[in-house]
């Protein structure tokens, strides 16, 4: 059995992302994870209108991030994101932020919820309330 290849996006390091030292400031890393994120989600099938007839949206709880390696004015990255459900009302997706050259720059995990907005509550079984919204668990990756 081979393992599936992580959803990815690519983004060139832009000179307004720079911090004193010269390389990326650390607020933009989580940015690029977003874009991976909202780029999976969107492919999924998050805004075909399911989420918003069941009254559900999803919630960032947390984030962690590790720096490996600086980036720097027109680097090219590669973000990639995968999502893992378990047991209980969150999931995570995991980004790796990877150099031209495949060098690991950065590992973000974040920590989501799908909340009732309503009740403003978060949900139980998150992955099975994504089903029934329409989003395609395949692309998910889930």
């Amino acid at each position: 059995m081979t393992e599936r290849e992580p959803f990815r996006v690519q983004i060139k390091v832009r000179q307004y992302e720079l911090d004193s030292l010269g390389h990326v400031n650390h607020a933009v890393y989580h940015q690029y994870a977003e874009v991976a994120r909202t780029s999976l989600t969107e492919a999924a099938g998050t805004n075909n209108g399911g989420l918003d007839k069941l009254r559900l949206a999803t919630v960032m709880l947390g984030s962690q991030i590790s720096f490996r390696s600086e980036l720097r004015y027109g680097d090219v990255v590669d973000v990639t994101c995968e999502v893992s459900f378990g047991e209980g009302k969150t999931f995570r997706m995991d980004s790796n932020i990877y150099k031209a050259d495949g060098t690991l720059s950065a590992e973000l995990t974040c920590t989501l919820g799908l909340m009732d907005l309503d009740r403003r509550k978060l949900v139980a079984e998150p992955r099975a309330r994504l089903a029934e919204a329409g989003v395609d668990l395949d692309i998910l990756g889930g």
